[in-house]
C-alpha cells in the first residue's frame, strides 16, 4: 500500500508508481502485468475490473515494453483529466 502523499492532484508523472512484471502463457508467449498507483491519494488506478490484458507478446521484453508504455498513457491521460 501507498502511503498518500497529500497533495490536492497530481502534477507530473513523479505522482506515480508503475509496478511491472510478465507472465508466461502457454505456446511460448508472454503477458505484461502492470500495477499503477496514484501517490497523491494511495488509489491503484491500474488494473480494474475489466481491463484488457496486456499481450500476447513472443518476448519477455516485448511484454515488459507494452506494459510501460500502457502505464506512460495512463498516467498521461490521468494527469490530464485525474479520476475521482
Amino acid at each position: 500500500m501507498v502511503e498518500p502523499s497529500g497533495k490536492s492532484r497530481p502534477e507530473t508523472a513523479d505522482d506515480y508508481i508503475i509496478y511491472v512484471t510478465t507472465r508466461f502463457a502457454s505456446a511460448g508467449r508472454f503477458f505484461g502485468e502492470l500495477a499503477l498507483v496514484r501517490t497523491t491519494d494511495g488509489r491503484k488506478l491500474y488494473p480494474f475490473e475489466g481491463s484488457s490484458p496486456i499481450g500476447p507478446f513472443l518476448t519477455v521484453d516485448a511484454a515488459r515494453a507494452a506494459a510501460t508504455a500502457h502505464g506512460a498513457s495512463l498516467i498521461e491521460a490521468d494527469l490530464k483529466n485525474p479520476e475521482a
